[in-house]
């Protein structure tokens, strides 16, 4: 038994300030089918004070006590055949600390030529991944995908992100990075799915690569989708904040995080629909604990 889902997947949220790493994957188990695909405009709010650093929760974020970052994203998938689709992402990014301006200026003045600001904006990294529905097997009235994909992401703009403690809020890395998927998704007659997966980013630069993994549970109906999911990454090597060795180059630092969240979509009219999603990091290294809140339209064709 075969069931034709085509939900957009909900979109990235907004990166974190010291160390952007995406909160859900771009890649769903669904595949649009061919001629088919699905636009998504959104926007989220993040914010955080507490940083993950190893042992141990900072109360505040250095220099800037408190990081709120803003964004809007379009994200677009396209079904080249049946069993191929192509996705991207693009996400502008406005981040914003707290810090007082004296505070700015006193560091501006013992430092010339340095960039104290309490925002950073602009587009930040682009992505396009292919996605392969590799195997398909049913199981009663049940049916078993396996699919794989590899994509890349790379800055879109010319943002910058250097030594010093005024970048913990740069709206991204400037790593360019190549990542490959291994996707698994059961789905059910009810509309209930799980899918699973995991892969491997490599990132240029002195950028760490990184494990990650996403695992989900959801309903697809007619008239609704939801999903509740946890993201993970495990960074390679690296250095940690406030440690001996770290040279306050945040891109170097050894991310790892566990995220929560979930998404929701809603059909309001032929081809149109609401979408809305809410996560928050529950455990984490060298990044913020972030709360995320977005909301967008999405148009299926």
């Amino acid at each position: 038994m075969q069931q034709a889902y085509r939900f957009p997947l909900l979109f990235a949220l907004a990166a974190l300030a010291a160390k952007p790493t995406q909160a859900q994957s771009l890649l769903s188990g669904f595949m649009a089918g061919k001629g088919h695909g699905s636009v998504v405009v959104s926007g989220t709010t993040e914010k955080y004070q507490q940083v993950f650093i190893p042992a141990q929760q900072v109360a505040s974020v250095p220099l800037f006590k408190r990081v709120q970052i803003n964004s809007l994203s379009l994200y677009a998938n396209y079904g080249i055949t049946d069993k191929i689709d192509f996705v991207m992402s693009l996400p502008y990014i406005h981040s914003e600390g707290e810090a007082e301006e004296a505070v700015l200026e006193a560091y501006r003045r013992t430092e010339p030529g340095k960039n104290y600001t309490n925002t950073r904006s602009g587009l930040q990294d682009v992505s396009g991944f292919l996605k392969f529905k590799s195997y398909t097997r049913e199981i009663g009235n049940n049916v078993l995908d396996l699919l794989g994909a590899v994509g890349v992401s790379t800055p879109a703009s010319n943002y910058q992100t250097k030594q010093g403690q005024e970048y913990i809020i740069a709206i991204g890395n400037r790593a360019t990075k190549v990542t490959t998927l291994g996707i698994a998704q059961f789905k059910m007659p009810s509309g209930v799915f799980f899918t699973g997966q995991a892969g491997y980013s490599l990132r240029s630069g002195r950028v760490p690569n990184a494990f990650v993994a996403e695992t989900k549970i959801g309903y697809a109906g007619r008239k609704i989708y939801a999903d509740a999911y946890v993201a993970f990454q495990e960074s390679h090597k690296g250095t940690d904040i406030v440690q001996n060795g770290f040279d306050f180059f945040f891109p170097a630092t050894q991310v790892n995080y566990t995220r929560v969240g979930g998404s929701l979509y809603r059909p309001i009219a032929k081809g149109v629909g609401l979408v809305a999603a809410a996560s928050l990091y529950v455990a984490g290294r060298n990044l913020g604990k972030s709360k995320a809140f977005s909301g967008g339209i999405s148009y299926n064709f």
